[in-house]
This record gives structure tokens, C-alpha cells and sequence, in this order.
């Protein structure tokens, strides 16, 4: 099982630069809503998109998606540990706990620069 990250946790880690966040819903859920500086990586893209959207393996990389009831997240993070990265979490409680704590929210389409 993946280990669980708390929103404070996740607040404090996306401030500081210490990890990447992964949006596990992708496409126009991604563009409408997501985290701030979050990567879009739905489960069946995990194989062909991991290695160049997160090449270090043992950097903290953190799973989410809508809210506690959406497996997505879980999905991904269970894809990504089997591919052998070390350090995967997951925000259970997904978007919707983030948004309603009034915490920043960015939206638009993902450019890999």
C-alpha cells in the first residue's frame, strides 16, 4: 500500500519544491482544475509517459485525483511503484479537500516544456 500525504504535509512539500505532484485524472479534468505545478499522468499513460514526465525515480512524487472515492490516484501510484520508483505518496482526499480549504488552484492545458 501506497503511504498516505495530508494536505499540511502536501501544502508544506509543494511550497518548498520537494516534490512533484502527479494529477491522476488528466485530459479536461486536469485542464479545468489541478494543483499547483501538477503533472498530468492517468494510469494507462504511466509506462509511456513516466520516463520523461519523472526521471528521477527516487524523488518524491505525490498521487492525486478527485476525492477519497476515486481510485485513480491509487492506480497511478501503484503503476509507478511497480515501474520502480521509490518514493510515491498519495493525497487521498484529492481536489475537492484541497479547493475547499481555499489553497491555490491552477488550470489550463499541460505544456512539457
Amino acid at each position: 500500500m501506497v503511504e498516505l500525504i495530508s494536505r499540511d504535509e502536501l501544502r508544506l512539500a509543494i511550497d518548498s519544491g520537494t516534490v512533484t505532484v502527479v494529477d491522476a485524472l488528466g485530459g479536461m479534468y486536469y485542464e479545468q482544475q489541478h494543483l499547483p505545478k501538477a503533472l498530468p499522468l492517468v494510469e494507462a499513460d504511466v509506462a509511456a509517459q513516466a520516463p520523461s514526465l519523472l526521471p528521477d525515480q527516487n524523488a518524491a512524487i505525490v498521487t492525486y485525483c478527485s476525492n477519497e472515492s476515486c481510485p485513480n490516484s491509487q492506480s497511478v501510484a501503484n503503476r509507478l511503484v511497480a515501474a520502480g520508483y521509490t518514493n510515491v505518496r498519495k493525497y487521498r482526499e484529492g481536489i475537492q479537500d484541497w479547493a475547499q480549504a481555499g489553497l491555490p488552484i491552477e488550470s489550463g492545458a499541460f505544456i512539457n516544456a
